[in-house]
């Protein structure tokens, strides 16, 4: 059956979702729609982003199922800012399942998820509904990021690398409101729930099933001989990590049965003030901090201008060859390129992509496909050799 709409923006009066109706606005390239609470802020919104006066406007709510299974029946897919996922998420993955509806998020909640998957995966098959979790800076640039490395380290040793490690290197910008809320409303769950601590701490959660071999912990600041410098813990590598482990699983074990994957952020200076700096990096949780945004707050555009990212990938064989990728980003991570990310993962599905329904990641799922979309549209470079 046709559907009205391409994309339906779901959330879009929230901070990040009105940068993703802005980003649409500009592309200009597809048929959209804005959803939201009240129609009167949707309203507002279109007029201040610049959105023609003719952009649908589409009255939703995550406490009136009715409301999302009718958005959802009237698009080929929803993009929803509208997180906690855990909170405000339940009933509208149910909806795409049901209803056969691509979806994708910003979930970094990875105990929801592990319950969405379990809920929904077989559903969403029988329907064929492609829905992704984890459409911006967590997951996809360090998703993709293994990918390129992988399949340099085929291209160019007959194998893949069984030992990828990724380190931060330099990274400007905040992590958004969104990213904070979720994390208070997983240890919130986790205290109500005290079989969700499993989840959070197990590498292989999002792969039902599987169980994969030891993993670095990555809570301690260490000296990396690799790179020849301090590293501390990188407050997104337990949702990101799970997430790389699961386009594995779907794919597989491509990157191999044994594949053992890490992330940490490289402390600046050398020596004695490289591992101060690395201890002082780990006693500092910017999810916990009250100066952060708050959830609908977000940096200036200035402030999403200035910011960028710089990851590098580390392949390892046990031979000890060595094969890099690098991953850059010109926006900050947690809203100007997040935002952009999300809406090509989204155009993707769109026009790029046809797999099977299920529950997927973007790496698995949209692949190369996305990562020329992101190069092409978002500011991101993916180099490897």
């Amino acid at each position: 059956m046709a559907k009205d709409f391409d994309i339906i923006v779901y959330g879009a009066t929230g901070f990040t979702g009105r940068l993703v109706a802005e980003y649409l606005v500009q592309t200009g390239a597809t048929r959209w729609a804005m959803a939201g609470r009240s129609l009167t802020k949707l309203q507002e919104v279109r007029d201040e982003i610049g959105a023609p006066a003719d952009t649908p406007l589409i009255v939703a709510n995550s406490d009136d199922p009715a409301s999302l299974k009718t958005m959802c029946e009237r698009t080929q897919v929803v993009l929803t800012t509208v997180g906690p996922y855990q909170l405000y998420g339940n009933d509208l993955v149910a909806a795409c399942a049901e209803t056969g509806t691509a979806y994708v998020d910003l979930c970094g909640e990875p105990a929801w998820m592990r319950k969405m998957i379990d809920a929904h995966h077989e559903t969403a098959k029988r329907t064929g509904a492609r829905i992704v979790f984890s459409c911006g800076f967590d997951s996809i640039p360090f998703d993709l990021g293994v990918l390129t490395l992988q399949e340099a380290a085929k291209e160019k040793f007959g194998q893949a690398a069984p030992r990828v490690k990724c380190r931060v290197r330099k990274m400007q910008g905040t992590f958004s409101g969104g990213t904070a809320a979720s994390l208070k409303a997983t240890l919130a769950a986790a205290a109500r729930e005290p079989s969700i601590l499993g989840l959070l701490i197990d590498p292989f959660a999002l792969a039902p099933g599987f169980s994969g071999p030891s993993q670095p912990k990555g809570m301690l600041p260490e000296y990396d001989s690799t790179i020849g410098a301090w590293v501390a813990p990188f407050i997104m590598a337990p949702i990101n990590t799970k997430n790389v482990h699961r386009t594995n699983f779907l794919l597989g074990q491509t990157y191999g049965a044994d594949f053992v994957y890490d992330e940490m952020m490289v402390a600046p200076g050398i020596g004695d003030m490289g591992k101060a700096a690395a201890e002082a990096i780990a006693r500092i949780n910017p999810m916990t901090s009250d100066k952060g945004p708050k959830p609908g707050e977000g940096p200036s555009k200035e402030e999403r201008d200035a910011g960028f990212y710089d990851l590098l990938f580390i392949g390892e064989l046990p031979d000890g060859r060595r094969i890099d990728a690098v991953v850059t980003g010109d926006r900050d991570p947690g809203y100007g390129s997040t935002s952009k990310m999300i809406a090509e993962a989204a155009l993707c599905l769109v026009h790029d992509v046809q797999a099977e329904g299920g529950i997927w990641t973007p790496g698995a799922i949209m692949a190369a496909p996305l990562r020329k979309r992101l190069i092409d549209n978002a500011g991101l470079t993916f180099t490897a050799g």
